[in-house]
């Protein structure tokens, strides 16, 4: 005869019965997105995005999400679904893989060819096992059936998905738009997006970027028909900037030069990357002849050039921060040329924009931005666009993704202003554990680790807080290096210690602080090394290190990395 389950092994039955999803990033930050779904065991990933660092980040090339949680659960990892192939999507594999292993993923073919090319930078890792989507694209794994469906965004082969899990159905949006009238490609299928509501969906992971601005997100056709008029006015070179990736509004640029009889030259890696995929893939279409070398664009009128390039975020060494520094081997800008920055500003970003705009004046041409006309439009859901999501899925519980902490709190109020209980709608941060049953979504006590792992060069993770914090303080208020010779024999100082400043003071202009310096330090080590006995030198160090310090603050009110050098003779 069987027995009863006892109350732990019922708890246990019930733990197992619950889906758990875990986001390691995106949630709490623009960027970074990456979210685990796991049922008994098995896990299913989507996407694997990077972020960019910020501004108290010296040095830092991106971050990465922390996986810690998956060590050691390399073979419960059923694979992984990537919703589009902008960087804060899949800019992370590179660097997830090789402590995974090379996991099953499935990509559009757009976002599979970036992935592709980008990992000719990391020559030493194994083959990626790529499988391609397309809408309606299904597959079973593990205990998750997954069906792909088109989403429009500013980047083609943008996919969502609905996930069949033993607790119900998912959907998870992807970054997405409502447009009804997009450039180059088909508008938002809202008979598909209604098909998939009437399923009964329990739960909808919606995407939160644009959660704080009202109304309704701009269409790419509005777009297309200001930028035209930049290019209907009789003017020299236009040369428009924007990001790598933004597929539609590179070839809406490539449109209208041939529609004016411009030729088009491409400047920055990553946009010629980006262009010869999506030429091969049929996704930017491109008259022959159209495309010339930046060295031949001295062969034909201004008013028969657009240069299309990277760095409208202002990035230091992009070509558009280039030709603003006068840096850029042919452009100079001359006067009657039209620049274009045909995106949004970045947060962060803001001041190494408006230089740029600046010199731009400074230097003759005629500058265009979003601010000025609507010649960029988000890639993102607006209010009212988040709200008929709502509607059309008419989910029981809600969970708002993919941004930052305040827009996944709007985006919640938007669920409970279309009747979504507010029991049923969970604000979560990254490493958060969040259950869900037929019954009820909850989130456990426990948080698995979500810290950001840092990329400077080579190395991943071992910028930790520390040597961050150090770099912080050498940026704010410079290095002090003191370098002391003592006599062995005789117990003290031989000669005048050197110091060596660098971003605290000009040695030639601050030489009675030197002089009251060298003699404070030469106190401190005659008085340790005189005082007979083995001398502790690591004490000596640290006595130079916290006094020095301080009386370099009080001469100063400036906080140098004091850095003692004790040299025995």
């Amino acid at each position: 005869m069987g027995s009863n389950p006892t109350p732990g092994t019922m708890k246990k039955i019930q733990k197992q019965a619950n889906l758990r999803i875990i986001p390691l990033g995106g949630l709490g930050e623009v960027g970074l997105n990456m979210i685990l779904l796991e049922y008994k065991g098995k896990i299913l990933i989507m996407d694997m995005g990077l972020g960019f660092p910020g501004e108290n980040m010296p040095g830092i090339d991106c971050i990465i999400p922390n996986i810690s949680y998956l060590k050691g659960k390399s073979k419960n990892i059923l694979g992984a679904i990537l919703t589009h192939g902008h960087y804060d999507h899949i800019g992370a594999i590179p660097y997830i893989l090789p402590k995974i292993g090379s996991i099953l993923m499935y990509a559009s073919p757009l976002a599979k060819g970036i992935i592709l090319n980008r990992q000719e930078d990391f020559p030493n890792q194994p083959k990626l096992n790529i499988r391609e989507i397309t809408d309606n694209f299904k597959v079973k794994l593990g205990p998750f059936q997954i069906e792909f469906f088109r989403q429009n965004h500013n980047i083609p082969d943008n996919f969502g998905f609905v996930i069949n899990t033993p607790v119900g159905n998912i959907v998870h949006t992807s970054d997405f738009k409502f447009d009804k009238s997009p450039v180059n490609e088909p508008p938002t299928n809202f008979e598909k997006l209604k098909r998939i509501g009437q399923q009964g969906i329990l739960l909808l992971m919606s995407e939160s970027t644009g959660a704080e601005e009202e109304g309704h997100s701009r269409s790419e056709k509005t777009i297309f028909e200001n930028l035209d008029k930049i290019f209907k006015e009789p003017r020299g070179r236009i040369i428009a900037a924007s990001f790598a990736s933004l597929i539609n509004r590179i070839q809406q640029l490539i449109t209208l030069s041939e529609k004016h009889g411009r030729k088009v030259a491409i400047e920055g890696h990553s946009m010629k990357t980006n262009i010869e995929i999506a030429q091969t893939l049929k996704k930017i279409k491109v008259k022959k002849g159209t495309f010339i070398s930046i060295k031949e664009i001295h062969k034909f009128p201004d008013s028969k050039i657009t240069v299309i390039c990277t760095g409208a975020q202002g990035e230091e060494r992009a070509v558009f921060m280039r030709i603003a520094n006068r840096e850029h081997k042919v452009i100079r800008i001359k006067k009657g040329d039209a620049v274009i920055f045909s995106s949004s500003v970045v947060p962060g970003n803001e001041r190494s924009v408006q230089f740029l705009k600046d010199e731009f004046h400074r230097q003759g041409a005629k500058v265009f931005h979003y601010k000025m006309m609507d010649i960029h439009a988000s890639g993102h859901a607006q209010e009212e666009e988040l709200k008929e999501m709502i509607r059309i899925m008419k989910p029981k519980f809600f969970l708002p993704i993919y941004g930052q902490y305040s827009m996944l709190v709007r985006h919640a109020e938007l669920a409970e202003d279309e009747g979504i209980p507010k029991e049923n709608i969970l604000v979560v941060e990254n490493g958060s554990i969040i259950n869900l049953n037929q019954r009820k979504i909850f989130k456990e006590k426990g948080k698995v680790p979500s810290n950001y792992v840092m990329v400077d060069g080579l190395g991943v993770g071992d910028v930790g807080e520390v040597v961050l914090r150090d770099r912080q303080n050498l940026a704010r208020d410079g290095m002090f290096v003191i370098v002391v010779i003592v006599d062995r024999q005789a117990g003290k100082v031989k000669g005048s210690p050197d110091i060596i400043s660098r971003g605290f003071v000009y040695l030639r202009e601050s030489k009675q602080l030197l002089k009251e310096t060298r003699q404070r330090v030469i106190r401190i080590v005659d008085i340790a090394a005189g005082s007979g006995g083995a001398v502790n030198w690591t004490y000596v160090k640290d006595e130079l290190r916290n006094k020095i310090g301080k009386f370099l603050f009080s001469k100063t009110k400036r906080r140098p990395m004091v850095l003692p050098v004790v040299i025995e003779v």
